[in-house]
């Protein structure tokens, strides 16, 4: 057996100094490990920020205020970090908040204790943050206060005057959304007005023959419509006349030169074509207009009530682009009343006039009506009738002042609360423009 020199031990002792002033020069951490899961069983990934003040720790020094950003991959979370229990400041924690989703999904404090073996999240949890609005707020946040709000609705369109549902829709000069008024099958342009699609082409007429005697005397003939321009093109036994030299047209009148004038068995045909303006068939009276087309502004079916209050069964706004004088609409609709302990009250309001009120007793079992309001400059005049299994038929006419846009509105109710009801079945409110 060797016997240790003075030299050996002497070099033993020096090395372990060394290692323990090593030992206490480095800085012990406690180390959290932890399988993190979402609520329904998948494990959490993204990211885990944790931020702390700046605290002492014995036998360690200053800790200075720092954050650090862990990355927790199919829940894996590992982190070391300073013991904070005992720490001064009193009370410091780390403060902890968990993203995922690119949004920050909560936070909480930990305070870490001395540990030699790694610890579970659970182990050093001791609280979680809580944002202030999580508890609600009652004070009603203003337009104004929300930055660009106020600019971004005022570069939205409105609603203008003329604005009304199921039709295409349009831009005004100032930039409010209206209705586009027109018939059915029309086309809209791009100036927002709408009219027959494919515009307006020239008719043609060929082989025509002039009207009037052929007897070598009677210079003037008639055709059916005044030619286009210069588009007549007339011929005499198959030779071109010239306009101007062998007749002159004045309207659809042809008036053959002297020296000119057909004869017994001459033959004339005219061919040429018409401005789609002029009229047709008659130059002295206008050309007939097309059949108008009614226009449905709504078609439903409304709802049933069994309240002892009038209330609303079916409406229909209705633009005030379509209601230009000399326009008409139409409203046409049933009720069925169901209850044998109870009658009903049915009202129709044109805007704020009330163009139709009646009682209807428990054995009226159906009722039906309508009605027609003629469009004038100051207001429009509201025909209506109606009639039910047993009330008897009842015509009336109502004035309303005119209206910037009118809201029909059937509404119904029941005499007493709970026995019975009323529904409105079905309404129908159609336009005929003003040609």
């Amino acid at each position: 057996m060797q016997t240790l020199t003075q030299k050996h031990i002497l070099r033993y002792l020096v090395f372990g100094w060394l290692s323990l002033g090593a030992a206490f020069a480095q800085t012990s951490l406690t180390t959290i490990q932890d399988t993190l899961f979402r609520a329904d069983g998948t494990r959490f990934t993204g990211t885990v920020t944790i931020h702390w003040s700046t605290f002492d720790v014995t036998n360690t020094g200053v800790v200075v205020q720092q954050s650090k950003v862990v990355q927790v991959q199919n829940g894996n979370l590992q982190v070391q970090l300073s013991p904070n229990a005992g720490a001064q400041p009193p009370a410091n924690t780390y403060t902890v908040n968990y993203q995922s989703d690119g949004l920050e999904q909560f936070a909480e404090t930990w305070t870490v204790p001395v540990s030699a073996t790694p610890l579970r999240v659970a182990d050093v949890r001791t609280g979680m943050v809580t944002s202030s609005s999580s508890t609600g707020n009652s004070t009603p946040i203003v337009e104004s206060a929300v930055v660009g709000l106020l600019a971004d609705l005022a570069n939205r369109p409105v609603k203008g005057a003329g604005f009304g549902t199921g039709s295409v829709a349009v831009i005004n000069q100032n930039g409010q959304i209206e209705t586009v008024v027109g018939n059915i099958g029309d086309c809209v342009y791009t100036d927002g007005t709408a009219g027959p699609c494919g515009g307006q082409s020239s008719s043609f007429f060929d082989a025509e023959t002039p009207g009037g005697l052929v007897d070598g005397s009677n210079a003037t003939f008639t055709l059916a419509n005044a030619p286009s321009g210069s588009s007549l093109l007339l011929f005499r036994n198959g030779l071109y006349m010239k306009p101007g030299f062998d007749y002159a047209l004045t309207g659809s009148t042809i008036q053959f030169a002297p020296g000119g004038v057909p004869v017994p068995l001459d033959t004339l045909v005219a061919s040429y074509r018409i401005d789609p303006s002029s009229n047709i068939g008659n130059l002295h009276s206008p050309a007939p207009n097309a059949s108008t087309v009614a226009q449905v502004l709504c078609n439903a079916n409304g709802k049933s009530s069994s309240h002892a209050a009038l209330s609303s069964l079916g409406a229909c706004d209705i633009a005030a682009a379509y209601l230009k004088p000399g326009d008409r609409i139409e409203v046409r609709f049933t009720f069925a009343h169901t209850g044998s302990g109870s009658g009903f009250d049915i009202s129709v309001n044109w805007g704020g006039t009330t163009v139709l009120a009646r009682h209807g007793g428990a054995q009226d079992v159906a009722f039906a009506g309508q009605a027609e309001a003629s469009i004038g400059a100051t207001g429009a005049q509201v025909t209506v009738q109606s009639w039910g299994t047993v009330l008897s038929f009842l015509p009336g006419i109502v004035s309303s002042p005119a209206q910037a846009g009118v809201k029909l509105n059937l509404l119904g109710a029941v005499s007493t609360e709970g026995t019975g009801s009323i529904a409105l079945t079905s309404y129908t409110v159609l336009r005929y423009p003003a040609n």
